[in-house]
């Protein structure tokens, strides 16, 4: 009896009330956490999971882009020290290079003046000789032409 005492007189204080609390608000109560754990079984646990495996991908991606980038880098400045070593190198060369096609140069005119020289005083001897030849030939015209007018003159000399 005690028990039906009190749901008679629950029943009439929670009738028509804003707020009654009545066995509808633990089962609402109920409904809604059963509701939320087979969401969170159905809908978010999947998606929660999909995100999870998305960050880990994310970051992972950035991990090995950073990694990329870092070694990138390295290459980078690997190869720009053998770039300005190569040029250094590339510009020896090229310096050698135009002392020995200077030197080669240079001697190659150093022989053209000696043989020039050469052909010169070769040129000069040999004028020298015909100078000597010609000269010896104009005195023996020289005599000849003197043995000539003088035996001219002699014979003039001799007819007057």
């Amino acid at each position: 009896m005690a028990y039906s005492t009190f749901w008679l007189i629950f029943a009439e204080e929670t009738e028509g009330g804003l707020f009654d609390f009545n066995a509808t608000l633990p089962l609402m109560a109920l409904q809604f956490l059963l509701l939320m754990v087979l969401l969170n079984i159905i809908f978010y646990k999947p998606i929660t999971q999909a995100l999870d495996k998305r960050d880990d991908y994310i970051r992972q991606s950035l991990k090995e882009a950073s990694k990329n980038v870092a070694e990138t880098e390295k290459l980078t400045r690997e190869y720009k020290l053998e770039l300005s070593k190569a040029r250094k190198e590339a510009l020896e060369l090229i310096n050698l290079s135009k002392k020995e096609a200077q030197e080669i140069v240079d001697k190659k005119i150093k022989e053209a003046q000696k043989e020039t020289e050469l052909l010169v005083s070769e040129a000069f001897t040999q004028l020298q000789v015909q100078q000597k030849q010609a000269l010896d030939v104009l005195e023996n015209q020289i005599s000849n032409l003197s043995e000539q007018i003088k035996q001219k003159l002699i014979s003039k000399q001799s007819a007057l």
